[in-house]
């Protein structure tokens, strides 16, 4: 590109940390950066016009993981590892409601929800039997009880008699809450660019030569924060997941409020004022839905449509007014990849769909461990 003096010497001249992607992650990775080490000069690469992935596309729930979840998580992690993973997601909730306010970010605490099919016979059976259990498991970290039953108040169909209630659970204003994580990481002096694609990286001389689809740069230190894309930079351990999503329009009266998860998990909705939110479905065909390509299928639009007509809001007047995908980065284990990939370059990605829990963490500790070899 033709750029000149003055853009060369202020934006690409002396960088020393570049960040790759301007998500939850990375953005709180910046303020990090910023925070220990003030005179630096930060520069964020974002290859959409908004941060793309999840970050601005998330449904906005502020959970850490239903009980069905972590009875899942329990067959593959030990109780210490599982209860770690919740920690560290309560933690960073905590942190992410701290760095912005709960104000900043729409935070509404109503409690969260989930709800089994009649073909889950086995596994509600087990969840409900499981919740002292995981209660004492969990009160460490909440020095409370977290699950509890509760009857179905809010007209749900096809479903078992009994929803298991967490109180911790909440939900934010996405779009708030990156407005207000944006405008503190630009307060700090932070520089991003959006639209531009980072194609390939190479450490060289003690710098990290990125090569993009408009210029080529030099920076002293490299740190990926891309989540979802981590694969197109060469990170295995992280394969995307597209999860779609769809809105209703205001609703005359709104039938409940709060975070509802059903299936596993596999199916997510809430309240955004008056309007539903409902996504999901990529248990439907996993095969399709393992890209980092936006977009919609009708498989899972239309099971979506299906279960909000007859399981969600049955009996209700609505109308759909739009629908959309974000991109999330998942792999076999829950714990984010958070190491040291090359000579000054590092990540900090595989966030398992918990971003608005984990991602001001995730990014906190990839800015500490780059200023660690620094």
């Amino acid at each position: 590109m033709n750029f000149s003096f003055w853009e060369r010497d202020s934006w690409f001249s002396k960088i020393d940390y570049t960040i790759i992607g301007s998500g939850i992650t990375g953005l709180s990775c910046a303020l990090r950066l910023k925070e220990l080490r003030p005179e630096a000069n930060v520069l964020i690469l974002e290859k959409g016009i908004l941060p793309e992935g999840a970050s601005t596309k998330n449904a906005g729930f502020a959970c850490f993981g239903s009980i069905s979840e972590i009875l899942d998580d329990l067959r593959t992690h030990s109780e210490d590892e599982v209860v770690e993973l919740v920690k560290k997601r309560v933690n960073g909730l905590e942190l992410l409601r701290k760095n912005l306010g709960d104000r900043a970010i729409g935070y509404q605490s109503f409690g969260g929800y989930e709800l089994f099919s009649p073909s889950d016979e086995a596994l509600y059976a087990e969840c409900l039997q499981k919740i002292p259990e995981i209660n004492e498991l969990l009160r460490p970290i909440f020095h409370d009880a977290v699950f509890s039953e509760k009857a179905n108040q809010f007209g749900f169909r096809q479903i078992q008699p009994k929803l298991i209630y967490s109180q911790f659970e909440g939900q934010i204003d996405t779009g708030k809450m990156m407005t207000a994580l944006l405008k503190k990481v630009q307060v700090a002096g932070v520089r991003i660019l959006n639209n531009c694609k980072v194609l390939k990286m190479k450490p060289e001389n003690g710098r990290v030569t990125i090569e993009t689809d408009k210029f080529r740069l030099q920076t002293d230190h490299l740190l990926i924060a891309t989540n979802g894309f981590a694969s197109r930079l060469g990170i295995e351990e992280v394969k995307p997941a597209r999860a779609q999503v769809l809105i209703t329009k205001p609703l005359s009266k709104l039938p409940f409020e709060g975070t509802f998860h059903l299936d596993r998990g596999y199916y997510y909705f809430r309240n955004v004022g008056n309007r539903i939110l409902f996504g999901g479905g990529r248990n439907l065909d996993f095969k399709t839905e393992e890209t980092d390509t936006f977009g919609e299928t009708s498989v899972v639009q239309e099971k979506l449509k299906e279960l909000l007509k007859t399981t969600i809001l049955p009996g209700h007047s609505y109308e759909i007014d739009y629908s959309w995908s974000g991109i999330m980065g998942v792999g076999n284990q829950k714990k984010p990849v958070l190491k040291k990939l090359d000579e000054n370059v590092y990540c900090g990605v595989r966030l398992g769909g918990m971003g608005i829990a984990i991602g001001s963490q995730v990014g906190t500790d990839l800015a500490n461990l780059a200023l660690e070899y620094d």
